[in-house]
């Protein structure tokens, strides 16, 4: 349907110079009562995604959208243009070497995937392609390729590739020895590993897209797979993967707050798996192993995480002995484990750093980088038996960066820098952190880019906020950023409670009864910025997608005069209805994150911040909201929704404008080509936004 409403953007606000009619979605009551509370559901009937009038209706406001933004499509072109000519399209990936053969990949000019290739020995030897996505996608409109690994001889390869964005993955196994696909296919597969026997182990998914069992796949073998395990708790998924010394496998059963690891030989997957430590409430922890001994992170004797061994045959925690106690203020993210060292992941006032341990001395040191605030990784580390540690490093003015670090020496090799086409320069720009004041006392960090050269006093700015599942921002650098900066915005990350910056306690405090603290620190760093003279309302764009997206329709109802426009991306701001609505996928899972609405303390917390929910009839600011009809994470129908509810009671002339990817899922377009037009079309509306598209 092409209905519209009398509500029109105004011209002047895109330099056209007529109105244009929005979309008007029908109204159709929908009552809807829990705990004895009655709410009105107008728009309930865009779930139903195979209707005509839904289609018709969404294809409606990407139209609205193309019209209102039409002025801008050179300018958007230019962008692109500009953004392109950035990037080495011919490229290739810093070889890793695994079981004897080196890996990468390669891009090509013109071509929207990577080939996957490997060198048996060197990397003098022939190049072997071993998987081109681009021929894989020939005829589709998206391709993802899912799990990926080769056997321990290096013959098979066993992948899986999802063709409609909603993360509905077919497995499939390919016989490179003589360049034929073997007839595997299985259907809505989540991860998988090779066994040491040289059997295939793969999860798969119920209805709500939870991967639950466990299979094992004999080649060559008659008859259904092997069912090794099933996990009843619908709280929780499972994952299956292999030992860096290639002695074992382990399965997880894992909630957002709960672990269970079982393992098992790796040339014995059909024997038994012992668990290492029974699931029990909020206790966490991870697995690896080395020699007759398995270490576990584990957050049990402190919220953080300190570091156990124990022995393989009996790994439970009456037997722990601790090798790195719980310190306050430190969170233990992650560790890899090597023959002669291991390697910590910690972080510390929101920053990341990498602490080795030498495992027959007992020796520690931190590696040394370029910057203090950056992004931090272990690599492609394949190799038990290494002293050599691949690192990924960047930060906000420094591209991505791949090294070798030798522990023992603590020799620290570049061995590729991502190339900037055309130059940069990064002492042209600097990055500073600062922190806000929450209202309850707390600072919040708050991380920005910029000119080294801009001018004093309000600049235009992007800030961007996230704040869920204890994901701390990353600190990573973006070529197709530089069309901001170099046009004078500042981008800036707002670290708010409900990320992982400052620790597990940064997470509690900004989830479940403490999520309000997520929408009140992006307020106060908004408001911060402001006070100090950074920016102000009429020169501040904010950004989020998904839990971010519930973030920025949370501020802009409680302030919408606080911001000049906003960037909404796949959106959760259907949080009541979808967490009552157990048969999507994430919901039962997320009420560990959010709250379970089917209780009344719940049900009361969500609908005191839901933004669908607490739309009211005012003033809001200019707002771009995009999604994907194949979001399996955050279905179109949340985002389609609220802007429908929203045009019908929104009171000013600002723009509201909806783009929906007919052939997409939640992370968009998949090929680099289109993704990049993706983004420029995002950064054109945000420039035209902050006045910077001249």
């Amino acid at each position: 349907m092409k209905d519209s409403s009398l509500l029109a953007s105004r011209a002047e606000e895109i330099d056209v110079k007529l109105w244009i009619e929005a979309p008007l979605a029908n109204r159709i009551r929908k009552t809807i009562i829990t705990h004895g509370n009655e709410r009105v559901d107008d728009y309930d009937w865009l779930r139903q995604k195979d209707a005509p009038e839904v289609l018709s209706h969404l294809e409606a406001e990407n139209e609205y959208t193309d019209l209102i933004l039409k002025p801008g499509a050179g300018f958007r072109e230019d962008l692109y243009d500009e953004m392109l000519g950035r990037i080495k399209e011919t490229d290739l990936s810093v070889p890793y070497r695994e079981l004897g053969f080196y890996y990468y990949t390669r891009t090509e000019e013109g071509k929207q995937y990577p080939i996957h290739c490997r060198r048996k020995g060197s990397m003098e030897a022939p190049e072997e392609t071993i998987l081109d996505l681009n021929r894989l996608s020939e005829g589709e409109p998206y391709l993802s390729l899912g799990a990926y690994g080769l056997s321990d001889d290096g013959r098979y390869l066993a992948y899986s590739i999802d063709t409609s964005g909603f993360r509905e993955y077919t497995l499939f196994v390919k016989d490179l020895a003589e360049d034929r696909m073997l007839p595997v296919r299985v259907e809505r597969t989540g991860v998988m590993v090779w066994a040491g026997d040289g059997s295939l182990l793969y999860t798969a998914e119920d209805s709500t897209k939870r991967p639950y069992r466990l299979y094992r796949h004999r080649l060559g073998r008659a008859g259904p797979d092997e069912l090794l395990y099933e996990e009843a708790d619908e709280r929780f998924r499972l994952g299956v993967w292999r030992s860096r010394s290639l002695d074992y496998v382990y399965l997880t059963s894992a909630s957002h707050t709960t672990t269970e690891i079982r393992y098992a030989r790796a040339e014995r997957p059909g024997g038994a798996w012992p668990v290492v430590e029974p699931r029990e409430p909020d206790h966490e922890y991870d697995v690896e192993h080395r020699g007759d001994r398995l270490y576990i992170r584990t957050n049990r004797g402190g919220r953080d995480f300190r570091l156990v061994s124990a022995p393989v045959e009996d790994p439970g925690s009456r037997n722990w002995v601790e090798e790195v106690p719980h310190r306050p203020e430190v969170l233990l993210e992650w560790f890899e484990v090597f023959q002669g060292h291991y390697v910590m992941l910690e972080r510390e006032d929101g920053l990341p750093r990498l602490r080795v341990v030498d495992f027959e001395t007992g020796a520690d040191h931190v590696v040394e980088l370029p910057e203090r605030a950056c992004s931090v990784t272990p690599g492609d580390n394949r190799e038990y038996g290494t002293d050599v540690l691949r690192i990924y490093y960047e930060s906000l003015v420094t591209p991505s960066s791949v090294y070798d670090y030798d522990m023992r020496t603590r020799e620290r090799t570049l061995l590729k820098r991502t190339e900037v086409v055309g130059g940069y320069d990064p002492e042209r720009f600097r990055s500073l952190r600062l922190h806000a004041k929450a209202a309850d006392g707390t600072r919040i960090p708050i991380t920005m880019v910029m000119r080294r050269d801009l001018p004093p006093g309000p600049a235009p700015m992007l800030l961007y906020g996230y704040g869920a599942y204890g994901i701390p921002l990353s600190l990573h650098f973006s070529s197709n950023r530089l069309s901001l900066l170099e046009r004078g915005a500042v981008f800036a990350l707002a670290h708010v409670r409900g990320g992982g910056e400052l620790g597990k306690a940064w997470h509690d405090q900004g989830r479940m009864e403490h999520k309000p603290n997520t929408f009140s620190d992006f307020i106060a760093c908004s408001e911060h910025l402001i006070a100090e003279g950074w920016t102000s309302s009429n020169r501040l764009v904010i950004e989020g997608g998904s839990a971010g997206g519930l973030l920025m329709g949370v501020v802009v109802n409680q302030r919408p005069e606080l911001f000049k426009a906003v960037l909404s991306k796949v959106p959760f701001v259907d949080v009541l209805n979808t967490m009552l609505d157990a048969s999507l996928p994430l919901t039962v899972g997320e009420y560990e994150e959010w709250g379970n609405p089917n209780e009344p303390e719940g049900y009361e917390l969500i609908r005191s911040y839901c933004p669908y929910t607490n739309l009211r009839a005012g003033p809001y600011p200019t707002m771009l909201v995009r999604t994907s009809l194949n979001d399996s994470q955050v279905m179109y129908w949340e985002p389609a929704k609220y802007v429908a509810k929203l045009r019908a009671l929104k009171t000013d002339r600002n723009p509201l404008l909806f783009q929906i990817n007919l052939a997409a899922g939640h992370h968009g377009a998949s090929g680099r080509y289109d993704s990049l037009r993706e983004i420029a079309f995002e950064y054109a509306f945000v420039l035209q936004q902050l006045g910077l598209d001249a």
